[in-house]
């Protein structure tokens, strides 16, 4: 059975899903610390996806740092101290930040508003601040060209 997308708008592929219960799991202290990982086979089976899926939810995590894998052992949760700080530097993706506090539609036991609003507000402005920060770095990205740029040319004409 796959995991049940928050809300209906949440098009995000299954991998992305299965990932967020199990970054849940870690983060909530289900799997602690230097616990071996369910098995790719205990994935397919838990949340109904194809092998291909449960690798992909598992890279996921392993690319924010919270998990680790040893090849022919399997994946392990990374260490982090009792405040929840990984030794990795892990930095929970944006909208995940977002999120983690919101309970699913099928916690929600008495039909409180679901806070669309302000919520729209905080993502707005985080979207705005990723926005930037994508900017400042693609300048960066482009200061960099130009200096290998200009260093590729110096030793160009000192190797004539």
């Amino acid at each position: 059975m796959s995991p049940a997308p928050e809300s209906k708008q949440d098009r995000r592929p299954p991998y992305q899903h299965a990932a967020d219960e199990l970054r849940r799991d870690i983060l909530q202290g289900r799997i602690k610390p230097g616990e071996q990982m369910p098995s790719i086979r205990e994935l397919q089976e838990r949340f109904g996806v194809a092998n291909m899926t449960a690798r992909g939810a598992l890279n996921v995590l392993r690319d924010e740092g919270l998990i680790y894998t040893i090849h022919g052992r399997g994946s392990f949760v990374a260490d982090h101290d009792a405040a929840g700080e990984f030794s990795v530097g892990y930095t929970p993706p944006a909208w995940y930040l977002a999120n983690r506090d919101k309970t699913s539609p099928a916690e929600q036991t008495e039909g409180s508003p679901d806070g669309s609003e302000a919520t729209g507000a905080t993502l707005a402005e985080m979207l705005t601040a990723l926005r930037d920060e994508l900017r400042s770095l693609s300048a960066d990205h482009q200061e960099l060209r130009r200096e290998v740029e200009e260093l590729k040319s110096q030793q160009s004409k000192s190797q004539s």
